[in-house]
């Protein structure tokens, strides 16, 4: 017999016995989860105000006076579909259910029973899937079954359900247990004896929702249930399908080249159980039924966000992709023949919508995804002649940064540049540095116009009777610095805020090569000590420091620029950033500069050791072992520089072996030859040199020094827990022997309370 958890039932009651009030307050609980879903009902749009891009007022109230019309189409066509009211669910299945709510929660369900229970709830549920799905209470309860239940039952749910599917997939509480039934269905994935029975049901409700994929797509509901459809298809867990949407801070990384992020478009040896011709059926019927509300669904922002999926879970099979853009971009048939996708005559009203946020963003992803015979097309028919205007608008101007990002050929480069190059202070004037930091980023990758890149950005901040000294801060202050009326006398303002893009433009900047970039390092090493100081205080400047710390700067240049921190390195590692730019100062400089960080470091140990990063820093730099010993310290530092260079002058480029290093090894970039090896051989040397004090190790870099002190707390306690063991295994035997004479008194008391009855346990499990 299960027994239930005492306050379980009686709650669950209460809410049941007031149905109409939970409801009510179910709604309200609801939207406010799902921010701003009220606001699209349908496909209703309201113009907005000055919104439509390259051309006149009257023909941005012609554009939406177009789509109003198209709104007003398809919610007549809507309306014509049908809907579903949901009856009232039958006081005894509620109870039923709520029985088998109590039961789990009481979390003494046996895996074995646990199932049984939930292909019996199942099983009670023929005829009624509409209704219990869709209500607030009970949907809840039909989610962890669907959750608990053995692959034979979920398939007969949902193939039961079929033709209510994508009613309940746009119900408010329906859609949770919608996706709740595609990850159970992802889990069974795993076992290879069921999986054509899951082939079978993903089939029939490809087939639903393809037919219905208007109303789905555009539900604020069954939008986010299709996405996960379409995941699933391919492979991806619907719990995971948020790797096809990038936060946009990484958005940001890849178009800036700040870290390598791996490409959705060779992505398909990852997806082995994925279904690619359910998929392709799924977009095929997709595109069959939208077609003709095609101009309607790229400005929706529901439509628009299936439509993204759509195209990253299609990514790297170029016939599917090469077939489903120009469609979704409104081209018809008779235009998309050999060696032509992009109708010239819709190319205007695209450039039009590139200012509508939905669009914007299916764009963007057009972008990322095209092949590159696509690619150039969009480029040539769309975008040529055209993008400074585009930079200029809210919207659009990421589309631009999406173009120049996803730019593989230099010819392609070198035509943007001529459009965007010479305007780099007008792009700033409007506020588009982001522009800018994408040309900046995609001629160094492509390496076409580095130089002349270089030149432009800096005489852009800084004329030519003027000092180079000033280019580095007007571009961390860029805000302030084109704010300002009288330009010639603008001067650092202590305390002023840094700019983000500004200080993204910086780091990029330092990954040229150092003949490019001679006016940026002048400007670096020339700043006052105050101001180096605050600019490594500030996230956004420390940033650019460590972006110089490992340029193509000479090991002098690097040391003058580091030299100017000294007696603040324990000022700077306590700052919220600081540990990573003390370690790069580190790793720059010379054997007396390097003993100056680690004294002023030890001076602050105690206040640095209670911060994550500066107790990584100190076992880092070895700090306490400085403390301990300084000569035996020194004599260390000492044998690893001379094994640097050692191995520098054995591996190590042509440029490398002719250069003058004076000690600063560590981050010369003209080894950029291999800079792999070089990193795992720094790592091994490091690690043999230091066998006798594991600082150098990465284990426990992630460790809160709170913990490594409790540690030896806890391991005391494992050798009298262990003593205990014994007597606490005698113990529990004897209190379960005398407990199991108390079960039939227990049961009748719980029975007396409200509980579960005999009965009703005994109907679960029939």
């Amino acid at each position: 017999m299960v027994s239930v958890g005492s306050k379980a039932l009686p709650s669950r009651a209460t809410r049941i016995h007031n149905l109409t009030n939970i409801n009510s307050m179910g709604e309200h609980e609801y939207e406010s989860y799902n921010q701003g879903s009220s606001s699209k009902k349908g496909m209703r749009r309201k113009p907005k105000k000055g919104s439509a891009g390259f051309h006149s007022d009257d023909s941005n109230k012609t554009v939406a006076n177009v789509q109003d019309n198209r709104t007003f189409e398809y919610e007549s066509y809507s309306a014509d579909q049908g809907s579903r009211i949901r009856k009232q669910v039958d006081p005894e299945t509620s109870k039923y259910f709520s029985e088998i709510a109590n039961l789990f929660e009481s979390d003494e369900v046996e895996f074995e029973e646990r199932l049984l229970i939930c292909g019996n709830a199942l099983e009670e549920t023929k005829g009624k899937e509409f209704e219990i799905a869709t209500d607030y209470i009970l949907s809840h309860t039909l989610e962890t079954i669907l959750q608990g239940c053995d692959a034979d039952h979920l398939c007969g749910f949902l193939q039961s359900c079929a033709n209510d599917f994508p009613y309940i997939a746009m119900d408010r509480s329906g859609s949770h247990v919608a996706e709740a039934a595609l990850k159970s269905l992802a889990a069974h994935l795993q076992d290879e004896e069921v999986r054509p029975l899951v082939e079978e049901t993903l089939t029939t409700i490809c087939k639903v929702i393809g037919a219905n994929s208007v109303d789905v797509m555009c539900n604020c509901h069954g939008s986010h249930v299709l996405r996960s459809l379409l995941c699933l298809c391919k492979g991806v867990q619907p719990q995971n399908s948020g790797y096809y949407f990038s936060k946009s801070t990484t958005v940001l990384a890849e178009r800036l080249n700040l870290k390598e992020i791996p490409s959705k478009k060779d992505d398909g040896t990852n997806f082995q159980s994925g279904f690619p011709d359910l998929l392709k059926l799924l977009v095929s019927e997709m595109l069959k039924h939208g077609r003709k509300w095609i101009k309607t669904l790229q400005v929706d922002q529901f439509s628009s966000l299936v439509f993204q999926t759509t195209l990253r879970v299609l990514a790297g099979n170029d016939e599917e992709v090469l077939h489903v853009i120009p469609i979704l971009l409104g081209c018809k048939d008779k235009h998309i023949d050999e060696g032509s996708f992009i109708d010239t005559k819709v190319a205007p009203e695209l450039l039009n919508l590139l200012n509508e946020t939905e669009f914007s963003h299916l764009m963007e992803v057009v972008l990322e995804v095209s092949p590159e015979v696509l690619f150039s097309e969009l480029f040539t028919k769309i975008f040529r002649n055209s993008l400074l205007e585009l930079s200029s608008y809210q919207r659009g101007n990421f589309v631009v940064q999406a173009l120049i990002s996803h730019t593989s050929s230099q010819q392609l480069l070198e035509l943007i540049w001529e459009e965007l190059g010479p305007h780099i202070e007008e792009l700033f004037k409007m506020g588009r540095p982001g522009v800018v930091a994408a040309l900046i980023a995609a001629s160094e990758r492509l390496h076409v116009n580095e130089h002349k890149c270089c030149q432009v950005l800096a005489g852009t901040v800084c004329s030519v009777d003027e000092s180079p000294k000033w280019i580095v801060p007007r571009l961390l202050f860029l805000d302030s610095y084109f704010a300002s009326e009288d330009k010639s006398n603008w001067s650092w303002r202590s305390g002023a805020k840094m700019n983000v893009m500004g200080s993204l433009i910086l780091q990029a900047i330092f990954r040229f090569k150092s003949e490019y970039i001679q006016p940026f390092i002048t400007s670096i090493i020339s700043m006052e000590a105050a101001h180096v100081l605050e600019a490594v205080k500030d996230a956004k400047g420390s940033h650019v420091f460590e972006a110089f710390l490992s340029s193509g700067a000479s090991g002098k240049h690097k040391f003058r620029l580091v030299k100017k921190l000294q007696t603040h390195f324990g000022e700077v590692a306590l700052s919220s950033s600081g540990a990573f730019t003390i370690e790069k100062c580190f790793n720059a400089c010379n054997l007396s500069l390097r003993e100056a960080i680690v004294s002023e470091l030890a001076a602050v140990g105690n206040e640095l050791s209670r911060t994550k990063q500066g107790y990584y820093l100190l076992r880092r730099l070895d700090v306490e072992g400085y403390a301990a010993s300084p000569d035996h310290w020194r004599s260390k530092q000492a044998s690893k520089e001379s094994t640097y260079k050692d191995f520098y002058a054995t591996f190590g480029s042509s440029n490398t072996k002719s250069t003058k290093n004076d000690g600063f090894l560590a981050d010369n970039s003209n080894t950029k030859s291999n800079p792999q090896n070089v990193k795992e051989m720094r790592k091994e040397i490091d690690q043999s040199l230091t066998s006798a004090a594991p600082f150098l190790s990465m284990h426990g870099m992630n460790k809160n020094p709170k913990e490594a002190k409790q540690k030896h707390k806890r391991n005391a306690q494992v050798g009298a827990e262990d003593d205990n063991s014994s007597k606490k295994k005698k113990k529990s035997k004897k209190e379960k022997n005398e407990s199991g004479h108390d079960d039939k008194k227990s049961s009748k008391k719980r029975h007396r309370d409200g509980k579960v009855s005999e009965a009703s346990l005994k109907k679960l499990k029939a």
